[in-house]
């Protein structure tokens, strides 16, 4: 993950993607050798100096101004999400420490928190998607393929994006596997562009480059957009088809930590079958009771 590559690539597939009738240049018939604007025109409807935006092609983006910034998202279209990720890549933000990072974990209040949440399927996730914890029915929504002891393990510890492109039990589980590997992409593009010093970041885009044709591919469209709720369509082996609203709830410290939560609406049909998926994790459900002595140690650990 070269940061003046990436911001050269981004710049040239947006201004690919944009036809000249679209910002009112009649194109010359038989005169066009190149797919979208070409580097003139869109320097010439941003204002900026063809050598300038050339430049900013090349990677070359010191000093960039935050008029100029503007002006090309303008011209080129870009949304909200897109304009900030043009800026991260013109302003890498490098780390300053010199030592290796430690793993990451989730903290004690993190752990009790998500083992509170009892009938809420939840995890925690850091800036990576590496899963640093998650609750007995998160992981019986999820992964319950994996042991539930997975993301305690440090080194090869569960990942969604990993998982969504490379595990084909977790790939299985997304109706619209299509718009979900967009989404995962779109996100980790962000990531890398906050953060172009993380090796861990760098591994897993070199890995899925590596090791699957459908990530490239989206990765080399350039998607950039933030999700941080909406609605998963899923199909779960157990409990079925559901229709679950999640949120992304972002903790306050400087890790980037994340806590994903997935709830059903209520007397829907979700979540009738989220109670069948409650009662396999939850055994005290099919009780009437609490579950204690080995029953409970099963219950948390599958």
């Amino acid at each position: 993950m070269d940061a003046p590559s990436d911001l050269g690539d981004f710049l040239k597939s947006r201004r690919a993607a944009l036809r000249p009738e679209e910002v009112g240049l009649t194109p010359l018939p038989n005169r066009r050798r190149v797919t979208g604007l070409r580097r003139e025109e869109l320097a010439m409807l941003s204002g900026v100096s063809v050598t300038h935006y050339t430049r900013l092609e090349q990677g070359r983006a010191a000093g960039a101004s935050d008029s100029v910034l503007n002006a090309i998202a303008r011209t080129l279209r870009l949304t909200e999400d897109e304009t900030a990720h043009l800026k991260a890549l013109a302003r890498p933000v490098r780390s300053r420490s010199t030592t290796p990072a430690r793993p990451e974990q989730a903290s004690a209040s993190v752990r009790q928190l998500l083992a509170s949440m009892r009938e809420v399927p939840a995890l925690a996730l850091d800036r990576r998607n590496d899963i640093l914890a998650w609750n007995t029915v998160g992981h019986a929504l999820l992964a319950p393929h994996l042991p539930f002891e997975a993301p305690a393990a440090r080194a090869g510890r569960p990942n969604l994006t990993r998982m969504l492109f490379l595990d084909p039990d977790y790939r299985a589980l997304y109706r619209d596997w299509p718009e979900e590997a967009v989404l995962a992409v779109a996100s980790l593009r962000q990531q890398t562009a906050r953060h172009p010093d993380d090796p861990g970041l760098t591994d897993l885009v070199g890995h899925l480059t590596i090791h699957s044709d459908d990530f490239t591919t989206h990765w080399n469209r350039h998607p950039v957009r933030t999700c941080t709720s909406g609605v998963k369509h899923l199909r779960h082996p157990v409990a079925g088809d559901l229709d679950l609203d999640f949120e992304t709830l972002t903790l306050p410290s400087p890790s980037g930590h994340r806590l994903i939560t997935y709830t059903a609406k209520p007397h829907s049909d979700t979540a009738v079958a989220l109670t069948v998926l409650l009662g396999d994790a939850l055994p005290e459900r099919r009780t009437g009771g609490a579950a204690t002595g080995p029953q409970a140690v099963a219950s948390r650990h599958p």
